[in-house]
Order: structure tokens, then C-alpha cells, then sequence
């Protein structure tokens, strides 16, 4: 598939079957943004870079509020059981390297 065959099919997804699944853009968007505010004032270390935990846990907020619009998608649990399960295994190899005095992004 080339780009244009993929740009021009992430054009009808969004103006037509996300729209009506997710809501419209800006209050879809709106939701996710108070979600991961919220987050970010809240995490552990407001200040500190995000890491590969928080992606999960956003990423897990992103579909919490993508569940109070539109129709319901079981899709939406899956995906949050799925990103929740990898902020885990994330959090704990995170763990695992800063007792063994490794680097996060070490191998």
C-alpha cells in the first residue's frame, strides 16, 4: 500500500466511522487532554520527563475517555486491560534494572 492509499483511508476513517464511535475531534480530544492534566499533576514527580510506565497509564486514561462518547466499543476494555498490562511489565523491568543499577533504556 503506498502513503497516499494510506492517507487517504486514515482521511474516511476519521471524518466517518471514528467520528461516530469517538465523538467529534475536539471533544474527544478534550477528554484525553483533562485526563492526562490530571495525570500529570499528579504522578509521583510532577516535574520529572514522562517514562514508558506513564505512556501505559495515558494511554490506558486515553481510552477511559474515549468510553463516554459515542457507542460503546468493547474494543475500548480490551485495549485499556492490554495498555494497563504493559505499563506493568514496563514498571516492573523499570524496577528490576534500577535495583541491578542498570539504566531504564539500557538493554
Amino acid at each position: 500500500m503506498r502513503a497516499d492509499d494510506i492517507a487517504g483511508l486514515a482521511a474516511k476513517l476519521v471524518a466517518g466511522d471514528r467520528e461516530a464511535q469517538h465523538g467529534t475531534k475536539m471533544r474527544n480530544f478534550g477528554n484525553i487532554a483533562e485526563m492526562w492534566t490530571s495525570y500529570m499533576r499528579i504522578r509521583r514527580d510532577p516535574g520529572a520527563p514522562l517514562d514508558q510506565e506513564d505512556v501505559g497509564h495515558m494511554m490506558v486514561l486515553l481510552k477511559i475517555a474515549r468510553t463516554q462518547l459515542g457507542e460503546h466499543n468493547q474494543d475500548d476494555h480490551v485495549d485499556m486491560v492490554g495498555y494497563a498490562a504493559c505499563a506493568g511489565e514496563v514498571a516492573s523491568t523499570i524496577e528490576m534494572k534500577r535495583i541491578a543499577g542498570r539504566g531504564v533504556n539500557e538493554q
